[in-house]
């Protein structure tokens, strides 16, 4: 009897997807590298002006460089607040209604609450941000009364929430929906309640797919700009305290891009700076949060 090796056989339309898929994969990684590459060179501009430096960057507080304040913090401070107070209203609700739809929720209850979701998702994040400073400030404010500025990061940060939790939600359910029948049944046959099988077998068995939707989710609240433009301030201020104004690296950029910049000028570099310096911190914080997933993943295997 003969034996055929059939990978040997060609398949011209599986070469060509393999090639596609090879070829999107190197354009994904050449985009980035180009991203990097045009931010780092712009921002060497602004680094090679002698009145800054990296001591002045990276330590200082305020950030004035038409005037010599070189102080990143001032921005960094209020993205890290805002996208914080985002991350902790989504992901808990987020994985709630996550385990709702994939355990308990029937049929016609997931044809509801999936589009309704999905409307949540599309809504223009400009809209968000007139959500925020019209609808949400006005009731921190009499939460808190007088203490709370009109624009402050908690209202941008908790309606970010609101705005990355069809994100997480979405993938979060996902992930839990392809988590094996079978693992279930086992824990039900076992004696687990409903509950128990949710939160320690199928949660457990899905931290890949739900880290990934924490990641998504972190550098789309680091990235968001409209909301924090319109609700969070227009002003550096270096601060964590969240019911004051403070002006994150995005709500910065787009402010200052919007006018009359000459080229060159120390203004127009700062911009690229502060873009690279974005791009850092979010590459960091997905680091972060890749190793509190991969270390809970480590527990329960």
């Amino acid at each position: 009897m003969m034996n055929f090796d059939l990978r040997k056989k060609p398949r011209l339309a599986e070469s060509l997807i393999q090639t596609l898929l090879f070829l999107a994969g190197i354009l994904s990684i050449f985009t980035t590298l180009a991203i990097v590459y045009e931010l780092g060179k712009e921002a060497l501009l602004f680094f090679n002006n002698p009145d800054v430096t990296f001591v002045k960057f990276f330590s200082g507080t305020k950030w004035q460089p038409s005037i010599g304040n070189y102080g990143i913090w001032a921005l960094v401070s209020a993205t890290l607040t805002t996208s914080f107070i985002a991350i902790f209203i989504s992901l808990p609700l987020g994985l709630a209604v996550a385990i709702y739809l994939s355990e308990y929720a029937s049929l016609r209850v997931r044809s509801i609450l999936k589009p309704i979701l999905e409307v949540l998702a599309g809504i223009p994040t400009v809209v968000y941000g007139y959500f925020a400073l019209l609808f949400v400030t006005p009731i921190l404010q009499n939460i808190f009364g007088e203490s709370i500025q009109v624009y402050n990061m908690l209202s941008a940060g908790l309606v970010m929430g609101i705005m990355i939790l069809p994100l997480i939600s979405s993938m979060s359910e996902d992930a839990l929906s392809a988590v094996p029948r079978s693992l279930r049944e086992a824990a039900f046959a076992m004696g687990a309640t409903k509950v128990e099988t949710s939160l320690q077998v199928v949660l457990p068995a899905a931290l890949s797919g739900i880290g990934a939707a924490l990641i998504v989710g972190i550098s789309r609240a680091v990235g968001e700009t409209m909301i924090v433009a319109i609700a969070s301030g227009a002003g550096p201020n270096f601060t964590f305290n969240p019911i004051q104004a403070a002006e994150t690296m995005t709500g910065h950029i787009a402010r200052i891009s919007g006018g009359d910049l000459s080229y060159n000028s120390i203004d127009y570099t700062s911009l690229f700076a502060i873009a690279l310096m974005l791009f850092l911190v979010t590459l960091v914080l997905n680091l972060i949060s890749q190793w509190v997933v991969n270390r809970f993943r480590e527990r329960y295997e």
